[in-house]
């Protein structure tokens, strides 16, 4: 059984880290930095192992999958298969084991946590050196003769390892969070981080915008040439039509905001884009998709 102190522990790093991600996200230099208890500093992961358990503490606390970087080597095979997992909402996901020996430290660390059911906090990569934090999450299996775990996902720490449809519901929510976070990271990249109208290069004020909706299954893809970042007032002024984006990839403004006189930050920082071109990714590959724009441009016009 877990002790006061460790219970205690656990929820601070949770706290922590639901408190300093930004969108969902969390970056490696974050995670590095660890997170106060009692005065004392401690780590929430091992840079060079995916699982972890602070000295301080008597059971696991974290475990990670990184994202793979484009042509590096893929170490453990549920680097591959987590986010297909995750994608179609299975119940349970497969976590490898650290190596080839199930009584090696790590591999019991993921036995006693799920013999005794505590919550660890998963970091799963959404990108390569960012991470979404999915807490909490059970050890819900152990399998030596396949060298994993399997993970359940849960809404509470109270009852361990949920039973199926609180694992199933907890599913769909990591699915939505997953799919957002994943499209986000990779938009933003594409930009440099900043807005694609403004250049804001603020990433906790800038969203992804998807140009056409993802509930339709032709053209919305969570897909880079579907994506805009924007500054979430123009993401919200987009999604309403209030601003349009062409083929040519020029900027719109409605007539609703056009007839609203309030002031000079209203003028600069809206009804002067009028006409404008947008700022484009670097690589052409990444260019949002004329199709794309000119089905929502279609919208605009209809709407405005």
């Amino acid at each position: 059984m877990e002790t006061t102190r460790d219970f205690a522990m656990r929820m601070a790093a949770a706290e922590h880290v639901r408190r300093i991600a930004i969108s969902d996200v969390l970056s490696s230099e974050q995670l590095a930095g660890g997170f106060v208890f009692a005065g004392e500093r401690v780590p929430l992961v091992n840079p060079q192992r995916g699982i972890f358990k602070p000295r301080s503490m008597e059971h696991l606390l974290s475990i990670r999958t990184v994202f793979p970087r484009s042509g590096a080597r893929v170490w453990y095979d549920d680097q591959r298969v987590v986010h297909e997992q995750v994608a179609r909402g299975a119940e349970l996901i497969d976590y490898a084991f650290m190596g080839s020996n199930p009584d090696a430290a790590d591999n019991r660390w993921l036995r006693r946590a799920r013999d005794d059911q505590v919550p660890v906090i998963y970091f799963l990569g959404v990108a390569p050196g960012r991470y979404s934090a999915i807490w909490p999450t059970f050890i819900a299996d152990f399998l030596p003769d396949q060298l994993k775990v399997q993970l359940a996902f849960g809404q509470s720490v109270q009852h361990g390892v949920p039973e199926a449809p609180e694992r199933r519901y907890a599913s769909r929510l990591v699915q939505q969070r997953l799919h957002q976070s994943t499209f986000r990271e990779a938009v933003l990249a594409a930009y440099g981080g900043r807005c694609a109208i403004t250049g804001l290069p603020e990433p906790r004020l800038i969203d992804a915008a998807h140009i056409v909706s993802d509930r339709e299954e032709l053209l919305g893809q969570p897909v880079v040439p579907n994506g805009l970042p924007l500054s979430k007032m123009h993401h919200a002024a987009f999604d309403a039509n209030l601003i349009g984006i062409d083929p040519d990839y020029r900027i719109h403004i409605s007539e609703a905001l056009l007839s609203i006189n309030d002031g000079p930050m209203f003028e600069h920082g809206v009804k002067a884009l009028a006409d404008k071109l947008i700022r484009l990714p670097s690589r052409e590959r990444d260019y949002p998709s004329k199709d794309r724009l000119a089905e929502r441009f279609e919208q605009f016009q209809r709407l405005r």
